[in-house]
């Protein structure tokens, strides 16, 4: 796989940390095992015969699954380590904490996720958990809901609906929503299309938070979002969304992972994140 990549046998040695006629002896043992010449060698350089050719894709299936054979052992014996994926404006820390209490010889780090990385994260064992909000795709995965968060419409503090005690879809009916890349996202978070077929008005599609933040608040845009429990910022406010279903918040975790630490992760988190906590001074939520 090294020579494939990299073209020849001094690139492919030092890419291994081999010398190269340590690489040249293992590629002439593994021809032989296998009675076909795998490579041509010039003064320019290796290439794959068709042998190779043939050879290669099934390599790099054998690697992952040699790779995922180990991690998965690991995770059956006593665990000593796990980690904990969130995605934005998710509180971990009270199920998290306990997990520390409980487990005090096990390693618990955290990290924060961009939502098109929890998928990649778990199943790459980047992560062995992750809380997040659907829609998520769910493939190999064990998803649990913790709990339901009400919708609420983002928008510039002097925009014609602030101050409202709550609105509907109709209220918005032409008013332009930020737009997610993701295509189920982009259809769960501006409700596309609305309950009577109507299609959303587009808005711009923007990814990053802080961006999305200063377009709502300059007043070019709209964004429906989970509820913030009363947390804005200036310049912006949120009013209750009353027709729409509720963002669900869930745990989710590798579909055959049996780590005890897991299984304690996700018996913490059914009992400790059962909803947004009270406003806190910021970072608090993030272990």
């Amino acid at each position: 796989m090294a020579l494939a990549e990299h073209g020849t046998f001094a690139r492919a040695a030092e890419a291994l940390h081999l010398t190269q006629p340590s690489l040249s002896r293992q590629i002439r043992r593994l021809e032989h095992q296998l009675g076909a010449l795998l490579l041509t060698r010039t003064p320019h350089g290796s290439h794959l015969t068709a042998a190779g050719e043939v050879l290669l894709p099934h390599a790099r299936t054998l690697l992952r699954t040699a790779e995922r054979t180990a991690a998965l052992t690991r995770a059956a014996a006593e665990p000593t380590r796990v980690a904990i994926g969130y995605t934005t404006n998710i509180i971990v820390t009270p199920a998290v904490r306990e997990l520390r209490r409980r487990h005090p010889d096990a390693e618990v780090t955290t990290t924060h996720l961009a939502w098109e990385e929890v998928r990649p994260a778990l199943l790459d064992h980047r992560v062995d958990a992750v809380v997040t909000r659907l829609p998520l795709p769910t493939a190999k995965l064990r998803v649990t809901i913790l709990y339901d968060e009400p919708r609420v419409l983002l928008m510039a503090h002097d925009h014609r609906l602030a101050g409202r005690a709550s609105v509907t879809l109709a209220d918005i009916a032409d008013e332009p929503l930020i737009r997610a890349a993701d295509p189920a996202r982009d259809a769960f978070w501006r409700v596309d299309p609305r309950p009577d077929g109507s299609r959303a008005p587009d808005g711009p599609i923007v990814e990053d938070l802080e961006d999305k933040l200063e377009l709502i608040a300059s007043g070019r845009a709209l964004a429906i979002v989970p509820g913030l429990n009363g947390r804005t910022r200036a310049y912006l406010t949120a009013v209750p969304l009353l027709d729409v279903e509720p963002s669900h918040v869930v745990l989710a975790v590798r579909a055959e992972d049996r780590s005890r630490l897991v299984a304690a992760f996700h018996h913490l988190s059914l009992a400790h994140l059962t909803g947004p906590l009270p406003a806190d001074p910021p970072d608090t939520g993030r272990a």
